[in-house]
């Protein structure tokens, strides 16, 4: 059994930054994908960022290119996302996922991971 803990949504201005992190438990993290996905009103789980077990790879959706970076850190278990000039379409709880079985290949759906975070609001207002 993994948990993964988000933490650090809140309210931002557009243009602002904020960093989510994910604290993953379990002594595998360095086997584990992970992924960033959103989910504003309405609207499906889509992905956000993703990163092979190594870190060697990643991938982002066009709509945050050049803005979001995923990142790891393996000595504390946690991966984070660091999203700036943000927007009010980022408006979404975030959630992270862990994939514990992964090749070293990037995931993009939501049904290539087996654990989930209780997700974290991140709101952007105009």
């Amino acid at each position: 059994q993994v948990q993964l803990v988000e933490s650090g949504g809140g309210l931002v201005q557009a243009g602002g930054s904020l960093r989510l992190s994910c604290a993953a438990s379990g002594r595998t993290f360095d086997s584990y994908a992970m992924g960033w996905f959103r989910q504003a009103p309405g609207k499906g789980r889509e992905s956000v960022a993703a990163m092979s077990r190594s870190a060697a790879y990643k991938n982002y959706a066009d709509s945050v290119k050049g803005r979001f970076t995923i990142s790891r850190d393996s000595a504390k278990n946690t991966v984070y996302l660091q999203m700036n000039s943000l927007k009010p379409e980022d408006t979404a709880v975030y959630f992270c996922a862990a994939r514990v079985r992964a090749g070293n290949y990037v995931y993009t759906s939501t049904s290539d991971y087996d654990y989930w975070g209780q997700g974290t609001q991140v709101t952007v207002s105009s």
